[in-house]
């Protein structure tokens, strides 16, 4: 099969979104698929990556002409399938969606995000104005928290799926004694981007509070990962608490440097609510690491309260969660004890694959069953 993936954000950036959609291109390609991506990233050469870039303020990954530009490319390629990655807002990715239906092209979407109020209302504006749903085009998403909002958009005109992130879970699997050397320090990790909507501020005052509801005699470290603009608040919320000493900054980390972390982690925290997935909590999930997120996030798709780790709706919930799973060596050790021998099915590779081939084969058929010809878009430009 030939597909093309289309996605604003691609390598080098290092987010989410472009590590994913990167896996993804090698995960097909490595099972035999003919694999090709046109992204507004700037960049080295890469085989098989069409760079559509233009000079943006700030390098943004936007090109006024995209749609124009990807519908040339897919005339030139005629990929069997266009498959789109979208964040909350990506105009580059919605032109490839345009110009692939435009072309007649099977069309399947990833929405890579949670539509909060203000996106949903930009999207039903932008129906109103284009009429989107009407489109022969494929929804999915990557939890069942983020499908909740974007099927109340498309009313069931678009099918929305779930198809979940993908994990090498043996890459994660942790190796060696599971209890701890005999030591009362409770060591709390966190892996992500310290950008605002991430609330990175939120989990330093999640750390201080479940702090308080510790007894002094157990030690806590806390390790948060990444790198970003909420880096500097942190690190001047951390001095005006006195929490130097025991909470670090130390950036960003590889993967390997990671999977190291994770060894000696007690506890995963992912706080986010709108965290539409969460693919460092499902890594540390798979490195037998119990994990306290939001019940509302996409997290909760891989865990379970009491199986997995701890889910809480709100700030408190979760400082008592932290708390507890600090306090409790016996349920921590249950619950590292349960994510080793349990294995993840639905986001391993083969699963996913599986999972996109099936939203690829009802685009097709979507196509096949549009009138004329599939290209709703351009007969209402006509």
């Amino acid at each position: 099969m030939r597909i093309l993936h289309v996605s604003d954000c691609y390598l080098p950036r290092l987010g989410g979104i472009e590590v994913q959609v990167a896996d993804l291109v090698r995960a097909q390609s490595e099972a035999g698929h003919e694999v090709e991506v046109a992204t507004a990233t700037p960049g080295e050469p890469i085989s098989g990556v069409h760079r559509i870039v233009a000079r943006m303020p700030f390098d943004l990954p936007v090109h006024p002409r995209g749609g124009t530009h990807l519908l040339r490319l897919m005339a030139a390629r005629r990929p069997d399938v266009v498959h789109v990655h979208t964040g909350a807002a990506s105009p580059f990715a919605w032109m490839g969606v345009r110009a692939a239906v435009r072309a007649g092209l099977p069309v399947v979407v990833t929405v890579h995000s949670m539509w909060d109020p203000v996106t949903r209302t930009m999207y039903r504006g932008l129906d109103r104005l284009f009429g989107w749903t009407g489109w022969s085009v494929v929804g999915t998403t990557v939890s069942h928290a983020a499908a909740r909002p974007i099927r109340a958009v498309t009313a069931g005109r678009v099918p929305v799926d779930v198809v979940s992130n993908g994990l090498d879970v043996s890459a994660w699997r942790p190796t060696g004694d599971l209890r701890r050397a005999e030591r009362d320090e409770v060591h709390i990790v966190a892996v992500g981007r310290l950008a605002p909507r991430k609330q990175p501020v939120q989990l330093l005052r999640l750390l201080r509070e479940a702090r308080r509801q510790v007894p002094a005699e157990i030690a806590m470290r806390a390790t948060l990962v990444g790198d970003g603009p909420a880096r500097g608040s942190m690190e001047r919320f951390l001095r005006t608490h006195g929490m130097q000493e025991w909470v670090s900054l130390p950036g960003r980390y590889s993967r390997d440097r990671i999977r190291e972390l994770l060894a000696s982690a007690d506890v995963f925290v992912a706080p986010a609510p709108r965290e539409s997935f969460g693919i460092a909590a499902l890594e540390a999930r798979a490195a037998g690491v119990p994990v306290v997120a939001r019940a509302q996030s996409g997290v909760a798709d891989f865990v379970r309260p009491g199986k997995e780790g701890l889910l809480g709706r709100t700030f408190d919930e979760l400082v008592r969660s932290v708390a507890r799973l600090a306090r409790d060596r016996e349920l921590r050790e249950q619950i590292a004890l349960h994510n080793r021998e349990t294995e993840l099915t639905r986001c391993t590779w083969p699963a996913v694959l599986e999972g996109f081939e099936s939203c690829y084969e009802l685009a097709a058929a979507a196509v096949r069953r549009a009138p004329g010809g599939g290209n709703p878009a351009e007969a209402q430009e006509q």
